[in-house]
């Protein structure tokens, strides 16, 4: 009797993992929920511009590190109740984020909020392995990696609808709801593994702090380098110091140790980690352009949370329209091939990015964001596959906390990276500019010449007219400079698309199979 076993297939698969999806989503957008709002935060907590990168950025360094111990979390308390621990934690999380009085309490809460809410990520990939088998994977694989690019993406979009409908502490209160009920539908529906406690007695403490030391002052080395003058700086030089040693160690640790925290004998595969570089790479993509798209439209040309919001929708739009598109291609040819037109594709928005002027706008940033949008999953999804499914399933869950953490680690060097060349090409197309507005220089001549006019027919403000003329040009010259660093910005992230891309033909196919019944 075939009709009964449709509900029971559906009860006992596809709606636990449609549910941990949702987690999934709401731990990826609240990433970039905050993009299109950094300028209110930082208003609403008087944060300076160069504090409110690590809004997000504290974010991504606390899921970095708790992502990769994913794995041997989920053997120790199990899939069901690690994820339903992890999606209560975010809710929590995100309350006190709500409550943040000043940027240092609303770094602690994002990074408390990263820390508690980052091992939904990997278990949603690890477990669409259980439950769909063979060609169903396709389908697992192009969902899981449609999340993990649209939901960054519409972090902007609906970030700048809550902070102009409400305020900016709704960006975080709204998942109070969808939480506690993820919470509560994971403890019931969930049942893939079963938790073993006795791994707590053997685990690897030690390569746990030096993994954490080595993440955390390595993401404070590339954040904070360019304001303190990189290396000139004792703090920044110690930092980079500590970072080195505490990887090097972690890593001979992890290699020698009988239960490592981390499988850095994965990479002995070639798809793998082909594939966690070229995660690595998306991570850049996906994150660091969502950070510098918002971060343009709202200190150039002056855009609030929503418009900033809707002038970026267009990529989600693409992303969403690229998922069956993707779907239907992935069942008839090579996913390698696929690969490689999303990462080319990904590689030429950056392209049409670096043509940017101050004055883009909503109209302008269509065209780049639709080819930045619409191949995303192409880049995404048969990473997945391609990666993770060459793997043995026994090695399945510490992989995957390890790929997922390229995948962030990308995000937050991204992120750092850029903001390094904005503050570093900014100065430095300045006095480009700067040394041509010379007296030798006539239309900027006849720029101070008609400001200082202007103010000089205003009564008392004759003495006013010169300075005011200057500042104007400085503005001018300042927004110019600003600009240009960010094409810069969108240069260098298309160099590493241009890399990545012509790595894929290096990957092997992977047939999908069915995993062994204890595969978790």
């Amino acid at each position: 009797m075939p009709a009964p076993a449709a509900p029971q297939s559906f009860l006992a698969s596809i709606l636990p993992f449609m549910v941990m999806c949702v987690g999934m989503f709401i731990a990826l957008l609240d990433i970039q929920i905050v993009a299109s709002s950094l300028q209110d935060i930082g208003g609403g907590l008087s944060a300076a511009q160069d504090q409110i990168g690590w809004v997000q950025t504290s974010y991504l360094v606390a899921e970095i590190i708790v992502i990769p111990l994913s794995g041997w979390l989920t053997r120790v308390f199990s899939t069901r109740w690690l994820f339903t621990i992890s999606a209560a934690g975010f809710t929590l999380a995100s309350m006190l984020c709500g409550f943040a009085w000043n940027i240092e309490s609303m770094i602690v809460f994002r990074a408390l909020q990263g820390l508690l809410g980052a091992s939904m990520i990997p278990t949603v990939f690890t477990s669409s392995f259980h439950y769909f088998q063979g060609p169903r994977r396709v389908y697992a694989a192009a969902v899981v990696g449609s999340i993990a690019s649209i939901a960054p993406t519409l972090g902007p979009v609906i970030g700048g609808w809550i902070t102009d409908t409400l305020n900016w502490h709704w960006l975080f209160y709204v998942n109070v709801v969808p939480g506690v009920v993820i919470t509560i539908l994971v403890a019931l529906l969930v049942k893939i593994d079963k938790a073993d406690p006795s791994l707590l007695k053997g685990a690897d403490y030690i390569g746990m702090a030096l993994m954490a030391v080595s993440l955390g002052t390595a993401e404070y080395v590339l954040e904070e380098g360019s304001r303190w003058n990189w290396f000139d700086d004792a703090t920044i030089r110690d930092g980079a110091i500590v970072a080195a040693i505490t990887l090097v160690l972690f890593v001979i640790r992890s290699l020698t140790y009988a239960q490592p925290v981390v499988d850095f004998r994965a990479f002995g595969n070639r798809n793998f980690a082909i594939g966690c570089f070229l995660s690595f790479v998306t991570g850049i993509g996906i994150f660091a352009t969502i950070y510098l798209t918002p971060l343009f439209l709202g200190y150039v040309r002056g855009y609030n949370a929503l418009q900033t919001g809707l002038a970026v929708f267009s990529t989600g739009v693409a992303s969403m329209i690229g998922v069956p598109v993707y779907i239907f291609l992935a069942k008839r040819f090579d996913t390698r091939w696929l690969m490689m037109f999303g990462l080319a594709s990904f590689g030429a928005s950056m392209w049409s990015f670096s043509a940017i002027t101050s004055q883009w706008g909503s109209a302008e940033l269509l065209i780049p964001q639709i080819f930045r949008g619409f191949p995303q999953v192409f880049a995404v999804a048969p990473s997945v596959n391609l990666g993770l499914g060459s793997l043995p399933p026994d090695r399945l869950k510490y992989a995957s906390g390890l790929f997922n953490t390229m995948r962030n680690l990308g995000g937050a060097v991204g992120i750092a990276i850029c903001g390094a060349i904005l503050n570093n090409r900014t100065n430095f197309h300045f006095l480009t500019i700067a040394s041509h507005l010379t007296p030798q220089n006539e239309a900027a001549m006849r720029l101070l010449d008609n400001v200082a006019q202007r103010y000089g027919q205003l009564p008392g403000a004759i003495d006013d007219g010169h300075s005011a003329s200057l500042k104007q040009l400085w503005q001018l010259a300042y927004r110019e400079a600003s600009t240009m660093a960010y094409a810069d910005a969108f240069l260098v992230i298309m160099v590493a698309f241009v890399i990545a891309t012509a790595l894929v033909p290096f990957l092997r196919n992977v047939t999908p199979k069915a995993p062994p019944p204890d595969a978790h």
